[in-house]
């Protein structure tokens, strides 16, 4: 556990020399235990269909999540990698945004909290919203399921429902 915990901040340093943005996430399970994510995201500085509504743009996040859920696997831990998709709607200083991303993850093992997840290989799922404040800060909220899409049984899956911050590195 300890060398998946290591290799996790390894990983995110090697990111951050060209990270966009840091991030921090704190929130729920649908069963109601504890998540706590800490992530790293690479801007791809790119933007298509500008228009006086908004623009979409994206970027690539890497992160750590910790998972404080359920007697039969509290104190899970999984890493992930996702790209997100991003419409930013037009504004002053503080811009609505919305997000969408689909990755892959990797657990500690094929339990989160009371869930069982079948295997540590597992998909992400992601969405969120929330606002843009000037070019270094976002705030929102965020729905991120995790499940092996059938790959392997059983196949529970888990979701995590956070409140989040990111500032710009």
């Amino acid at each position: 556990m300890k060398h998946m915990f290591l290799g996790t901040l390894l990983s995110l340093s090697a990111v951050a020399a060209s990270a966009a943005e840091i991030s921090g996430s704190i929130g729920a399970t649908s069963q109601g235990g504890l998540t706590a994510r800490l992530g790293m995201g690479l801007d791809w500085n790119k933007s298509w269909w500008e228009s006086s509504t908004g623009k979409l743009t994206g970027y690539c996040d890497a992160g750590y999540t910790y998972w404080e859920a359920g007697d039969a696997a509290g104190g899970a831990h999984s890493i992930s990698f996702s790209p997100v998709f991003v419409y930013e709607f037009a504004g002053g200083d503080v811009k609505p945004f919305i997000e969408a991303g689909i990755g892959i993850a990797f657990f500690s093992g094929s339990k989160a909290g009371d869930q069982e997840l079948g295997a540590s290989f597992n998909f992400e799922d992601r969405i969120g919203v929330g606002l843009k404040i000037g070019e270094g800060q976002r705030v929102g909220i965020q729905a991120i399921h995790y499940s092996n899409a059938g790959i392997k049984q059983p196949n529970e899956g888990i979701e995590s429902y956070a409140l989040f911050y990111s500032h710009q590195i």
